[in-house]
């Protein structure tokens, strides 16, 4: 049984009345995968707008192994501290990460991200010496069209996100930086600038699908 633990902030965890990409990816891997596989986390709500709180179970469509960990307005700073314990109790096997937007916009610059990057891996691969992982680069979102000195941090992020992917990746543990969605488009890709619609959450698991397709001849090709 391979197991994929999706890691993630708003982009990831959804808010009710969403499929989410992690639905997405479920449906790629059903079609493409030829072996038992699940996803597997500590968590499995959406966010709930008007509680704010991580509370809803108001999936689109529920019928699918709903476990995560993500959260809304969480990071590679608070991921960090519970990725090795959520690893090891939920004995994951390939970690999909989507983080950096919140710490970038709330809490650290880039190379502190960067450095909290290699704190998650290190924490991971203590609970899993063999987990894979598959890192998905900073998507800018609207701040970003009006503050230049965001933009200019989110790229310089993920410049060192690949440089820390490429320092860390090891044949037993690989570590796999995914592409950028080349057509994202965050106002037909999301609902307000930054949280995936429909299309945006296809763009965003086929990142990832299409990385590890590529790389590792996991799944296939990501059809829509």
């Amino acid at each position: 049984m391979l197991r994929f633990m999706p890691v993630g902030d708003s982009m990831t965890i959804g808010s009710a009345g969403d499929h989410t990409w992690r639905y997405r990816m479920w449906q790629h891997l059903c079609r493409s995968h030829g072996g038992p596989f699940t996803l597997v986390g500590p968590r499995e709500t959406l966010h709930d707008k008007l509680a704010d709180a991580p509370t809803s179970y108001a999936y689109a469509d529920p019928d699918f192994p709903r476990a995560h960990l993500a959260g809304w307005g969480e990071g590679w700073l608070h991921m960090a501290p519970l990725i090795g314990e959520a690893v090891r109790s939920c004995r994951a096997d390939v970690l999909l990460v989507s983080l950096g937007l919140i710490d970038l916009g709330f809490y650290t610059n880039a190379g502190q991200t960067a450095e909290n990057v290699r704190a998650f891996a290190a924490e991971a691969r203590a609970a899993n010496r063999r987990v894979r992982m598959v890192w998905l680069p900073v998507t800018p979102n609207v701040r970003a069209e009006s503050d230049p000195a965001f933009a200019t941090e989110v790229a310089r992020f993920n410049e060192l996100l690949a440089k820390t992917a490429a320092d860390l990746d090891e044949p037993g543990s690989p570590v796999l930086l995914a592409s950028t969605p080349p057509s994202y488009d965050i106002h037909a890709d999301t609902y307000d600038g930054t949280h995936p619609n429909a299309s945006g959450e296809h763009k965003i698991a086929a990142a990832f699908a299409e990385a590890m397709y590529q790389a590792w001849d996991l799944g296939g090709p990501y059809e829509q």
